[in-house]
């Protein structure tokens, strides 16, 4: 069905008809369940976002306005509730098991203490050499890469221009994939 059928049944079924409602929202179950589906949301999942939607509609009715396009305000209400129940499964996710078999054939691998050691003092070395960087670098490193903040954003505290930024970024990064490489000859 069209978006303007739809949205003509929907304002029948604004003024109480409800065989127009019922046709509207049997019409509205595919474009509810690709948009759950697309979305990322799980096929057992699919059925309780539609119910869901369905449920939203029905108290979002009065709001509607038929003049404006009914599928994308359809898509965005099925879009809302599709990540609130990804959201929801995220939170309940995650559980403790609590069967001996899974832990023994999914053991994870515990690092050893030299493993630790070495990461450490890798740890160590790179921020030895972040702290040696000339000023201009070791600041675009701080911000740009270990902050992760925008060039946008660095630019305009700072005052320098984003080129200038990349250029010490980058000769940062060179200078310091170069101090960080294991010596061969050793």
């Amino acid at each position: 069905m069209d978006d303007l059928a739809l949205a003509a049944l929907m304002a029948r079924a604004q003024t109480g008809d409800q065989e127009a409602y019922r046709q509207a929202l049997r019409a509205c179950l595919p474009v509810v369940t690709a948009t759950a589906r697309r979305t990322g949301v799980a096929a057992d999942r699919v059925d309780d976002v539609v119910q869901d939607v369905l449920l939203t509609i029905h108290r979002a009715l009065p709001t509607y306005d038929p003049a404006r396009p009914f599928l994308p305000w359809l898509r965005a209400i099925a879009t809302r509730r599709a990540i609130d129940s990804l959201r929801m499964t995220g939170r309940r996710g995650a559980r403790e098991i609590q069967d001996e078999t899974a832990y023994l054939s999914h053991a994870e691998a515990v690092p050893d203490a030299l493993e630790t050691l070495a990461s450490r003092n890798r740890a160590h070395d790179l921020r030895q050499a972040v702290a040696s960087l000339p000023p201009l670098q070791r600041q675009a490193v701080e911000l740009l890469g270990l902050q992760e903040r925008s060039l946008d954003d660095v630019s305009a505290e700072t005052g320098r221009s984003k080129g200038a930024l990349k250029v010490n970024l980058h000769r940062a990064l060179r200078a310091l994939r170069g101090r960080m490489q294991p010596d061969d000859d050793v």
